[in-house]
């Protein structure tokens, strides 16, 4: 069974895709499985993980929003992988690879989203980073430490997601744009539900060359992409497009995810993530055991970093309620 999607992929991928069969594999050897891949039996593994449900109650950009419609870390990983099989079906990549990659690409990101990942990173001097996190999450924290033994083509693609990285596989450069493709049009989409942008506040020569709608922006970014890079050893994006994209970038960065963009919600997780941050630095006991029973062999941070990043937006906030608001007491 196996052996027939190693047939199809040697006969349909590019000479510049990673078959399945070439991994470099795990760190720990495992008996094969009889039917699936070995990038098919990451994607399995990343899905039924527990990090992975956690997604559904983790910020994208707004903090539990009043709305059924409005994306959370889980539906953005969601919207990641489809435009990653999307881009790398259209070059004849390995769909297999980008879809784990792109399914376990923020595991290990912040409650809070962008507002937790840059307060965690500044309370620690610049240690945490979300991407490492999700790497961590995939080698160590999933299983009771033992991690979920990913192939080393999956792990690479989760590290180098960001925009400056250089992944080693094409699949890896596929699920890079497409997180930026994503997040990007998704976010403002979002921005404008909630009211904090609207559509005339876009910058214009970005609107004109990437289009006025989600929609449009999606596909001519994906396009830019399939008819710059089809045949090519590389993966990138048309020029133009590529630079509009990284002003509708800076754009988003500057008035919706920092806490200096209006965002009022923002501000009290900024502090809600400090008060948790320093609450267990100074008293580490009253974290959970598997956290707790590490202070004395691991370095503070890191595991200061491990628990309040695993939280959900609603678990940090009900802990800090726990911490912070007394409990009502019974007069005699």
């Amino acid at each position: 069974m196996k052996q027939h999607t190693y047939d199809k992929e040697k006969m349909f991928l590019s000479p510049y895709a990673k078959p399945s069969i070439e991994t470099a594999g795990r760190k720990r050897e495992e008996a094969p499985c009889p039917m699936r891949t070995d990038f098919q039996r990451d994607r399995d593994r990343i899905i039924h993980s527990k990090a992975f449900r956690r997604l559904k109650n983790k910020t994208q950009v707004f903090i539990l929003p009043k709305g059924d419609h409005y994306r959370t870390r889980m539906t953005h990983t969601l919207d990641v992988t489809q435009i990653a099989r999307s881009i790398t079906r259209a070059l004849l990549l390995n769909e297999d690879l980008a879809e784990a990659i792109a399914l376990g690409h923020d595991l290990g990101h912040t409650p809070f989203g962008h507002i937790g990942e840059r307060k965690l990173a500044e309370l620690t001097d610049g240690y945490f980073k979300h991407n490492e996190q999700s790497v961590r999450v995939c080698e160590f924290l999933e299983n009771d430490g033992r991690g979920l033994n990913l192939t080393a083509e999956v792990l690479d693609g989760i590290l180098n997601h960001g925009s400056n990285s250089n992944p080693s596989t094409l699949e890896g450069r596929a699920v890079m744009f497409a997180d930026k493709i994503a997040y990007i049009n998704h976010d403002i989409d979002d921005s404008f539900r909630a009211g904090l942008l609207s559509p005339n506040d876009l910058p214009k020569d970005a609107v004109n060359a990437l289009g006025d709608t989600a929609t449009k922006r999606i596909n001519n970014m994906i396009m830019g992409i399939v008819e710059e890079s089809f045949g090519k050893p590389t993966l990138t994006m048309r020029a133009d497009l590529f630079e509009a994209m990284k002003e509708m970038r800076s754009f988003m960065f500057a008035h919706v995810y920092t806490v200096n963009a209006g965002n009022r919600e923002a501000e009290k997780a900024d502090r809600l993530i400090e008060y948790l941050f320093e609450y267990f630095k100074h008293n580490p006991q009253e974290m959970p055991k598997s956290f707790s029973s590490r202070i004395e062999s691991e370095n503070a941070n890191v595991i200061l970093c491990d628990y309040i990043a695993s939280m959900s937006d609603s678990y940090a906030i009900g802990l800090f309620k726990q911490l912070t608001v007394p409990d009502s007491v019974a007069l005699p």
